[in-house]
């Protein structure tokens, strides 16, 4: 046999159709399905799309049945935001409820190198393998990756849904720094189910609220909120790769296990991921080739958002309780130290520069959490973690995978040795500030 034939034929790869999104899609009001990432920010999203004319339903099925047809339909080899993101939508249009010829699925891509930019060719593919091809899928990007002539972020459309991240880190930010110690049980939920209210009010006009007003309202009644004053516990800081740190099914419902085992969780702002993605621009056109136009585009968005944000800012660094966001330029001088901003797969230096904004700010204690399947995130997060500590002497990081398959009780007992060594540390100051006295 000659040494030709025994090479094996490289099999063409697979290209998905694409079905795009028209105008007469739009006119007829056909259904668009998103995925769940953050429930606290996504609940306002949503109701921004209505209001422009677009039909979008964030699900709500955010459970296991949600994560075994991902394991379904995505290679089990992807990362777990990709198995949860694909098998939301597809537990959705498999279950009957939609008319799936009136449907269209809608997915974000930063365009990063990450296998998040390929969740729309991963969603392709399940509709492909569940004879549903004919469903079109909408990449929402702001950098031209794909374009429908059904869907439009227009300039209004783009500055309510910003103002509607900014009041989720608001509500996320509050909520979490007062609920731990809340007087009446319940009372901080309640007053973010009252609020959360007042902002949905806001976008869809029932009420005449200023973005502004809207800010100050949130940290006023959040800094009056009656709460125990003396009782310390410790912060622990929540970091990871973005769909693992907000949604509550991919991190096991961390945050609530925090407030269980006697802690207060940290959560850095979404619109802060939104900000680096702009902000690393300069690095890329700097030693990567990136236009300068792209770089001009990207100082203007930082711009408009810094002016948006300027609001909440404020109202933050005015309240008794609470902090304002760091500024990403000095996040960034932050990480580094401990690796270059030329990390940039997964949530690349930001990770680390999250970890290390936070022990600046006197929160030691961190759960750094990434999917198991995230090689980029493993660097930039646990291989940080020792020169941090070196940095960082007092810093107590616990590092947990999250995957389909991950065993509850490890991912238990580290956080619970991460909060055991927290507690420790707290009894010991408490205990130096009494001799002090």
């Amino acid at each position: 046999m000659r040494a030709d034939q025994c090479v094996t034929a490289v099999p063409a790869p697979v290209e998905y159709r694409r079905v795009e999104f028209t105008k007469q899609m739009f006119d007829e009001s056909w259904t668009i399905l998103a995925p769940q990432m953050s429930p606290i920010h996504f609940d306002l999203l949503g109701p921004v799309f209505r209001k422009y004319g677009y039909n979008v339903e964030v699900l709500q099925n955010d459970t296991r049945s949600a994560v075994d047809a991902g394991l379904k339909y995505v290679n089990n080899d992807a990362c777990y935001p990709s198995i949860v993101s694909v098998g939301q939508m597809m537990d959705a249009v498999l279950s009957g409820k939609y008319d799936t010829d009136r449907l269209a699925l809608m997915m974000s891509q930063t365009g990063g190198c990450c296998r998040a930019s390929n969740y729309v060719a991963f969603i392709r593919r399940a509709l492909d393998k569940a004879g549903l091809a004919h469903i079109p899928v909408i990449s929402l990007n702001a950098n031209g990756m794909e374009k429908n002539e059904g869907f439009r972020l227009t300039p209004p459309m783009l500055k309510e849904g910003m103002n509607a991240v900014i009041w989720g880190d608001l509500l996320m930010r509050c909520l979490y720094r007062v609920r731990p110690y809340e007087r009446e049980k319940g009372s901080a939920d309640a007053l973010h189910a009252f609020w959360r209210r007042r902002c949905l009010d806001a976008i869809s006009g029932k009420n005449r609220l200023s973005h502004r007003q809207i800010c100050r309202g949130i940290v006023a009644d959040f800094d009056t909120l009656p709460i125990d004053e003396a009782l310390v516990k410790p912060r622990v800081g929540v970091v990871g790769e973005i769909l693992v740190k907000y949604l509550p099914l991919a991190n096991n419902y961390l945050v609530e296990l925090l407030e269980r085992e006697g802690a207060e969780a940290v959560v850095p702002d979404l619109m802060d991921f939104i900000i680096e993605c702009l902000y690393e621009q300069d690095y890329k056109h700097e030693f990567l080739g990136t236009s300068l136009a792209s770089v001009l585009a990207s100082h203007l968005g930082i711009e408009a958002i810094r002016a948006l944000r300027a609001p909440a800012v404020e109202a933050l660094r005015r309240s008794r309780r609470f902090s304002p966001p760091m500024p990403m330029p000095k996040i960034a001088e932050l990480a580094k130290p401990f690796l270059s901003l030329g990390n940039q797969y997964g949530e690349g230096w930001f990770l680390c520069g999250e970890m290390a904004e936070l022990l600046s700010e006197e929160i030691d204690n961190i759960v750094c959490i990434q999917p198991f399947a995230c090689l980029p995130n493993h660097v930039v997060g646990k291989g940080v973690i020792k020169a941090l500590k070196k940095a960082y002497p007092r810093a107590n990081i616990a590092a947990v995978d999250y995957d389909p398959g991950a065993s509850e009780v490890n991912q238990l007992n580290r956080i619970k040795l991460m909060l055991s060594t927290a507690k420790k540390e707290l009894g010991r100051r408490k205990a130096e500030g009494r001799e002090a006295v």
